[in-house]
């Protein structure tokens, strides 16, 4: 624009003295700084009112917070953009934020053809109609499998070979598994029907849970025995049984005390030369 004005200004345009007059004053500064609000205002009307820039805002949001949750949970991730181009795992999840998008606003076939397309790519089959919290990380990828009722908190971690799904039997509302926050599903393990996994419990590699499992804890096997937390272990393992590091101490000064007074003995009688 300035180069502009320059060149017809030395063509001889604006050359009056209200032109000379008009750029002497602050009334271009005043100008432009009104439509540089004006603009501002535009923009952030359109992002707060617009489904389409909520839409993006929400996916540039989670891409971040999965980036951080992979970062976390992978040593093996070292940047970002590695993270963008090489994890199959964040590109199904990508995929399903897409999809499910489609899927709220009743986009069903749109939905499901862009879930097929990423299942084809990346191994991953998510259902458009899942209910995925922030920062979850699928490890590896391949195999995994998740529910359409299904619904998963944040900063869960999904190991390959895994399902979150039905047992066939059940045709309600809720058919599907709901985890909890920072919820671990190890490796081919099956989490099945419309159970709850509280927060923090861990999935062992190769279990098969058809129960609720608490908070913080930890079902293994098949069928998945529960374990209670590490905190919780200590109490049970302290019954009626049971001997405390003071009970030992004591126990082993008097020992000690024993040995001594039976030493002093042998010496008593070796002095005397008698027998023991």
């Amino acid at each position: 624009m300035n180069k502009t004005i320059k060149l017809l200004e030395k063509l001889g345009f604006f050359l009056t003295d209200e032109w000379k007059k008009f750029k002497q004053s602050d009334l271009v500064t005043e100008l432009l700084e009104n439509l540089k609000n004006g603009i501002n205002e535009e923009l952030k009307y359109i992002k707060k009112n617009s489904k389409t820039a909520n839409f993006f805002n929400d996916i540039y949001l989670n891409i971040e917070n999965e980036i951080e949750n992979v970062k976390k949970k992978d040593p093996a991730a070292k940047t970002a953009i590695e993270i963008i181009l090489t994890y199959s795992g964040f590109h199904a999840v990508l995929a399903y934020r897409i999809a499910h998008f489609f899927y709220k606003k009743k986009f069903f076939t749109l939905a499901r053809v862009i879930s097929q397309f990423s299942r084809f790519v990346t191994g991953v089959e998510i259902h458009p109609g899942a209910k995925i919290g922030k920062g979850l990380f699928i490890d590896h990828g391949s195999g995994v499998v998740i529910g359409e009722t299904a619904v998963i908190g944040d900063n869960c971690l999904i190991y390959q070979g895994s399902t979150l799904g039905g047992t066939g039997k059940d045709t309600s509302s809720r058919r599907h598994p709901r985890l909890g926050n920072n919820v671990m599903v190890g490796a081919g393990s099956k989490v099945l029907g419309g159970i709850s996994i509280g927060d923090n419990a861990l999935i062992g590699a190769g279990a098969v849970v058809t129960d609720d499992v608490p908070e913080d804890y930890t079902a293994v096997g098949v069928k998945a025995s529960l374990l209670p937390p590490y905190h919780r272990r200590a109490e049970l393992n302290q019954g009626e049984d049971a001997v405390s590091l003071d009970d030992l101490r004591e126990q082993v000064e008097k020992i000690t005390l024993q040995i001594q007074h039976l030493e002093d003995n042998c010496e008593s009688h070796k002095s005397n030369k008698g027998k023991i």
